[in-house]
């Protein structure tokens, strides 16, 4: 049999095969050859179309009426509170059926999730305009209707946000994964975007709200149609990567167990689910802590946009940096640590009075290095807990975020302190200071971000699955084929249970791409290989490397 970088006579190593160190086989394993011939489709774009659709019209009909709460307030005769409550229940839906919709698409598969979520969203809509006023019903039951209708659209939330990192993982080969998860992720802040911006233009009075319901509810029910009639199945023919092949291969309740076990993941549960809670709180109080200091809703929304606009652009940059360099952890790390700053400058610049330019720089540095990571975060979820299923690694994350999102918003608002007089406010008549919760809020940001950069460390297991798949070497944790030690001369790692020696030392590096055969020296005095089992064995000794 032919080796890779060995002569085939006596099991001779060529002293031309010389490395400074250990790189991955080139050449696959001729067993597993026919792996790397995977293929890709079109249609995946799609695909990927559909849920971007999908996942911009939920958010516009999440957002409905918050841009225009006076006008819902006055057509549905409740409180503004009442109003509030038709944005709050997308949070509170989403937190319990959060299990159901990972068990899904882990189990059921991503095209029932989301053709289901599709007509949810359409039903949800529809349900909103007809009883705004095209059925003639007492004004008392136009705002449960109205409840309902937001529910139902609630309940497709978890179903169509949670399936970016899935449909990323089936069906778009490693080097488009990223870049994949982002547009399909920021097509939801997208959404929030262009809900801030047509609902105040369609509804400008009370009586145009029911124009402004059709606007949202014909676009819902086209993208309903293109889910059912577009979305052929789950998976394509054949699986786009290595992984693919194993998708969701751990049942649900295993899989949670595993990620309850794994400490890196663990770690980015707690810490990015921090980072979630404090963008939420920035982007619903907003308005509230800039009114105090004279700065008028206009220029919060205007800051708001920027927030959005910066963080989709940070977004599809970094998507496209990590696919190509696969520096999920860096990229993570240092754009945390920027955003804790900028929160940091947030928190100052906020409470000072005539600093518009200051503040949008910095709301638009705030979006940029920490909106931004949302997608590769979600990915960086999937490669510390791999083989749990891509929907239940990524979908915890959300769940956690939303979770302290609650605590934060009620802490923070617990803290205010109401002002009695404050000549330049444009609140109204209830003013607070927001100086101890903007610290607060500073605070926190900056403790998780440090915990993140110092206590997170995990190796990349999607990629070593693939690259084990493709050219046969991994590593393994089993005690009878693992050794690794810290001593620089002494460092061994099986890529088969078999044949196989790794060292950290420069000098010595045996790798096998073929079980049987491969042998890489830096040219010392005796370098063997040989394909007798019986003669297997690896030293630290400098002058002899012996590995089969």
């Amino acid at each position: 049999m032919e080796e890779n970088g060995a002569g085939t006579n006596g099991g001779e190593a060529s002293s031309s095969s010389s490395s400074s160190s250990c790189d991955v086989p080139r050449e696959p394993n001729v067993e597993l050859k026919k792996l790397l011939f995977f293929k890709v489709y079109k249609r995946r774009w799609f695909v990927l179309l559909i849920l971007c659709l999908l996942n911009c019209s939920n958010a516009m009909i999440w957002l409905t009426f918050a841009p225009v709460a006076d006008q819902s307030a006055h057509f549905l005769k409740v409180t503004l509170e009442g109003v509030n409550w038709l944005s709050l229940v997308f949070m509170v839906v989403a937190i319990p059926l959060s299990f159901g919709t990972t068990w899904m698409l882990d189990t059921l598969g991503l095209r029932i999730t989301l053709i289901l979520g599709a007509w949810l969203n359409m039903f949800g809509a529809l349900l909103r305009f007809l009883a705004s006023d095209v059925v003639d019903i007492s004004p008392k039951v136009v705002f449960p209707l109205m409840m309902v209708g937001q529910t139902l659209g609630a309940i497709a939330q978890p179903l169509i946000i949670f399936t970016p990192t899935k449909l990323a993982a089936l069906w778009f080969p490693d080097h488009q994964r990223a870049t994949a998860n982002t547009i399909a992720t920021m097509s939801n802040p997208l959404g929030i975007l262009l809900a801030n911006i047509i609902s105040p233009l369609m509804a400008q009075t009370s009586a145009q709200i029911p124009k402004l319901l059709l606007v949202y509810a014909t676009p819902a029910c086209f993208i309903c149609f293109l889910a059912t009639v577009g979305i052929r199945s789950s998976t394509p023919p054949t699986p786009p990567s290595a992984s693919a092949e194993s998708s969701a291969s751990e049942p649900f309740v295993q899989g949670i167990k595993l990620l309850m076990k794994n400490r890196p993941y663990l770690v980015l549960l707690v810490c990015f689910g921090s980072g979630i809670a404090v963008f939420t709180c920035f982007s619903t109080l907003l308005e509230q802590i800039l009114c105090v200091q004279g700065y008028t809703n206009d220029f919060a929304g205007l800051c708001g946009a920027l927030f959005i606009v910066f963080g989709i652009v940070g977004a599809g940059a970094l998507g496209l940096y990590v696919d190509k360099t696969k520096k999920f952890i860096e990229a993570t790390k240092i754009n945390m640590s920027i955003t804790a700053l900028a929160c940091i400058v947030f928190s100052v610049v906020c409470l000072m009075r005539e600093q518009k330019v200051a503040v949008a720089v910095v709301c638009s540095l705030f979006g940029f290095f920490g909106f931004s990571i949302y997608p590769v975060v979600m990915e960086l979820s999937v490669e510390c807990s791999y083989p749990v299923g891509e929907a239940t690694s990524a979908g915890l994350v959300f769940v956690s975020g939303q979770v302290q999102s609650v605590l934060y918003i009620v802490i923070l608002q617990a803290l205010t302190k109401r002002i009695a007089d404050s000549p330049l406010s444009t609140c109204g008549d209830a003013v607070f200071s927001w100086k101890v919760p903007m610290m607060v809020m500073a605070g926190l940001c900056s403790l998780f971000s440090c915990c993140f950069v110092v206590l997170f460390h995990t190796r990349y297991r999607r990629l070593e699955a693939e690259m084990e798949a493709t050219y046969g070497t991994r590593r393994t944790s089993d005690p009878a084929h693992c050794v690794e030690t810290s001593d620089p001369a002494q460092s061994v790692v099986t890529s088969d249970p078999a044949h196989s020696v790794e060292t950290s030392d420069p000098a010595h590096c045996v790798e096998t791409s073929d079980p049987a055969h491969c042998v890489e020296t830096s040219g010392h005095a005796k370098s063997e290989a040989t394909s007798d089992p019986a003669h297997s064995e690896a030293t630290s000794d400098s002058a002899h490397v012996l590995a089969t």
